[in-house]
C-alpha cells in the first residue's frame, strides 16, 4: 500500500517560471517584470473607459511603467487624440498619475519635440519626453511631422499602440489595417471584400529608413520583451521609435477575454514579428518557437470571418496572408531552425 502510495505521489509545484502571468510575485525580484513588482507607478491608473479586454490600455500601462522605472519617473508623456486619450481624460478626470499633454491628432511628434526643447533649455537633461498615439495618428495623420521628428533626430522616444484602425471614430481603415479585415470603410462586399492587398505602410520599417538610433517592435502578449525594450529605449538619446501590437476586442470582433491569447499567435504565426535595430540595421530578433498556421489568428477575429467560406477565392487570400507571414519569417529569420542554420 505504501509503495502504491509513493508512485502516484509528486512534487507540488507553487509557482513556474515559464507561465505568462503579469504579477508573479514569487519569482526573484530580479526575475520579475515591472508590471510584477510592487512598486510599479501604475501610471495609467484605474477608473479609465476603455472596453474590455482593451490591448491598447494594456500597452500603455506596460510601456509607461517601464519608461518611469528606467527614468526615475522623470517623464513627461504627449498623447496624440485617439482611443488612450478619449478614454483616459473624459473631461475633468483623468487616469493618469504623470505629467501628460494631449495634443491634436497628427502632432504629438512636433509637440513632443517642443516639450524635450523646453527641458532642455530648462537644464533638465533627466526629464525625459514620450510622445504616444494610435495607427491613425501615427501612420497616416501624424506621418509627416514624425518623419520630421525622426529627421532631425530629437531626442523624443514615440510609442505607437497600433490596433490597425481608426476604433475610436467608428473602426475605419487606416493604413495599418491589414488585408481582407472589415472595417467601417472595407465591408465585405464585391470582388475584394474587405480592406484590398497591396495597401498600407510599414512604420517600423520606414522609422529605420530615417537611421534613427533605435526601433523596435513589441507586442502585450510578451511582456518581459516589451518592457526591456522601452528600458533600452529611454538609456538612448535622440530619435526612438517603439510599434506596440494591441488588439482591439471591439474593432476585431474578438473576444475580450483572448486578447493576449490573439496577440501571441500574430507573433507565433509570423504576422506580427518582433525586433529592434539601431542606425538602421536590425540587433536582435524574438524567434518563434512553435509555428502557426495564420488560419489560427485569423479565425480569433469576426472582422477575417468571411475568409472562412468554402469558395476557392477565400482560401486564396489566406494563403496570400500566410505568404505575407512566411516572408517576414524569412526576412527576420524568426524559426530557432533557421537561425541556428
Amino acid at each position: 500500500m505504501g509503495n502504491k502510495q509513493q508512485e502516484t505521489e509528486q512534487r507540488v509545484k507553487f509557482y513556474q517560471k515559464g507561465t505568462f502571468t503579469v504579477g508573479n510575485r514569487l519569482l526573484n525580484i530580479k526575475e520579475r517584470s515591472v508590471q510584477g513588482s510592487m512598486d510599479r507607478k501604475n501610471s495609467l491608473t484605474c477608473g479609465h473607459r476603455a472596453c474590455q479586454g482593451c490591448g491598447e490600455a494594456l500597452g500603455a500601462r506596460y510601456a509607461i511603467d517601464a519608461a518611469m522605472r528606467a527614468t526615475r519617473n522623470q517623464v513627461i508623456a504627449v498623447n496624440a487624440t485617439g482611443c488612450l486619450e478619449v478614454f483616459t481624460t473624459p473631461y475633468p478626470e483623468t487616469s493618469w498619475q504623470i505629467p501628460w499633454i494631449h495634443s491634436l491628432f497628427g502632432n504629438a511628434a512636433a509637440v513632443a519635440t517642443g516639450v524635450a526643447a523646453a527641458m532642455r533649455v530648462k537644464g533638465r537633461p533627466e526629464v525625459k519626453t514620450i510622445a504616444q498615439g494610435g495607427d491613425g495618428g501615427t501612420t497616416d495623420i501624424g506621418f509627416g511631422c514624425l518623419s520630421g521628428m525622426f529627421e532631425r533626430n530629437d531626442d523624443v522616444l514615440y510609442i505607437c499602440y497600433d490596433n490597425e484602425g481608426y476604433m475610436n471614430t467608428g473602426v475605419q481603415r487606416s493604413s495599418a489595417t491589414p488585408p481582407t479585415a472589415r472595417t467601417a470603410t472595407t465591408p465585405v462586399v464585391g470582388k475584394e471584400p474587405g480592406n484590398v492587398f497591396g495597401t498600407g505602410k510599414n512604420l517600423p520599417l520606414l522609422a529605420m529608413a530615417h537611421k534613427i538610433p533605435y526601433v523596435a517592435t513589441a507586442n502585450v502578449a510578451a511582456l518581459h520583451d516589451l518592457e526591456q525594450k522601452v528600458t533600452r529605449a529611454m538609456s538612448i538619446k535622440g530619435a526612438r521609435y517603439i510599434h506596440i501590437f494591441v488588439p482591439c476586442p471591439l474593432g476585431w470582433g474578438s473576444k475580450p477575454e483572448e486578447t493576449i491569447h490573439v496577440a501571441r499567435l500574430a507573433i507565433k504565426c509570423g504576422l506580427f514579428p518582433l525586433f529592434e535595430a539601431e542606425h538602421g540595421k536590425v540587433t536582435g530578433t524574438v524567434p518563434i518557437r512553435q509555428k502557426v498556421p495564420v488560419e489560427e489568428y485569423l479565425k480569433t477575429q469576426k472582422r477575417f470571418s468571411h475568409l472562412f467560406k468554402k469558395g476557392q477565392e477565400e482560401w486564396e487570400k489566406i494563403a496570400a496572408i500566410q505568404a505575407m507571414a512566411d516572408a517576414n519569417i524569412a526576412q527576420f529569420k524568426l524559426l530557432v531552425s533557421e537561425e541556428k542554420s
